[in-house]
């Protein structure tokens, strides 16, 4: 007896239908036929059956907030090539003056619910830590990813957004939310005003990551900049410091703007560093450079960025739609494009993370979904939310979340 059977399953992988044993929150069997009935029994009916989804990079506190501000930061971020990416930064941060867990938690609630519909199960979440947001939003996530643990796994992030040299108490915020409970420590060295306050930038997040014994998270090189360099930075100190495999950049958009050779030693680097980087291509006009990075064998991914908020005004935490966007892009629009961007919303994307024993293999957890389309093309082409979703083993109530 199985808890459930998904039946007459096509996959990316293997040829035929296949069924699906998941006992115990693992997926059990997958073979032909299984004989054996199921608590739960799903008809895929030949539907798609793949990994669930995985966003690496969601700034959890900030959804919603477009409306309770102007459009002068929107302008200056996507504008002028992002050379104004830093004071979109500096406008953007007026909203925190107002921050209160009251309102934030609805509003990361209402995103979460949307990410349980489209098969969202892994969501790395940031929440800003600074003199304005002092705590509330890390107390508004710690809450949610209470509430939807073992359908929607948050990772709370401390994010230093306006800083850590230039913005004085900010260290001792992160490592209060650290206390607090959140699980990364998050960082953006670039935003320093000199390459050595990026360096200790970097250096003063990892002594709390060591203290924490946590992952590193950060957002790199954010600007139409070519002689910015806090990646290689970054993975410098991973090397250093033995966090390969614990640290991940998000953005590097200034990469669009190296010279070759430059990219190719940093591509060296990210992978003794074995980091991945989280690109974001529909969120500004840079970005990384997704795929000569897959080309070269880097570790590279995609995340939702914003929901609606002073960077980007768009956004459902639906990854299928931002796979869709980027194949746009990027110009992945090859079969062979599109499987990788269907790995870069979910196995690659868990990899980034360090999510351990995620993947459509017997003995892995079982996080799963059941498309209504038949293959990856018609998947990316409709975006639409999964007809199932199964998390830890158990299969999603959608309608608790519609509303």
């Amino acid at each position: 007896m199985y808890d459930i059977v998904i039946r007459n399953a096509k996959t990316r992988k293997l040829k035929g239908l296949v069924d699906i044993g998941i006992l115990d929150g693992k997926i059990k069997t997958i073979r032909e036929k299984i004989d054996e009935k199921g608590s739960t029994e799903i008809d895929a009916k030949g539907k798609l059956v793949t990994e669930s989804f995985v966003n690496a990079h969601l700034h959890l506190c900030k959804v919603y907030t477009l409306m309770m501000m102007t459009e002068e930061a929107l302008k200056d971020y996507h504008g002028e090539d992002m050379g104004k990416a830093m004071t979109a930064i500096e406008l953007a941060a007026k909203i925190k003056e107002k921050y209160d867990e009251k309102w934030i938690l609805p509003n990361v609630r209402k995103a979460l619910r949307m990410a349980a519909l489209n098969g969202v199960t892994h969501i790395r979440a940031f929440a800003d830590v600074d003199n304005k947001a002092k705590l509330e939003g890390i107390k508004a996530l710690i809450k949610a990813r209470d509430e939807f643990k073992g359908i929607v796994d948050v990772e709370v992030v401390a994010f230093p957004q306006d800083g850590v040299v230039r913005e004085p108490g900010a260290y001792e915020l992160v490592r209060e939310a650290m206390k607090l409970g959140a699980d990364v420590v998050g960082g953006i060295p670039w935003i320093e005003f000199t390459e050595e306050d990026e360096q200790e930038h970097i250096d003063k997040m990892f002594e709390i990551a060591k203290e924490f014994d946590k992952p590193v998270s950060m957002l790199v090189d954010d600007a139409g900049d070519p002689g910015l360099r806090t990646l290689e930075m970054l993975a410098l100190k991973a090397i250093k410091e033995g966090w390969e495999g614990r640290v991940l950049a998000h953005h590097a958009r200034a990469m669009a703007l190296y010279p070759k050779p430059y990219f190719m030693k940093l591509v060296a680097i990210l992978k003794k560093a074995k980091m991945g980087v989280i690109s974001d291509p529909h969120t500004g006009p840079l970005h990384a450079r997704v795929k000569e990075m897959i080309e070269e064998g880097a570790l590279v991914a995609l995340g939702q960025d914003d929901i609606s908020d002073a960077y980007y005004p768009y956004g459902r935490n639906n990854m299928l739609e931002v796979a869709f966007l980027s194949s746009h892009i990027l110009w992945m629009t090859t079969s062979e494009d599109m499987e990788k961007l269907y790995d870069m919303i979910t196995v690659d994307a868990a990899e980034a993370m360090g999510i351990k024993n995620f993947g459509l293999k017997e003995g892995n957890d079982a996080h799963l979904v059941v498309l209504k389309e038949e293959n990856v093309l018609e998947a990316l082409r409709n975006h639409d939310e999964p007809e199932y979703i199964i998390s830890h083993g158990k299969l999603v109530d959608k309608e608790k979340f519609r509303g």
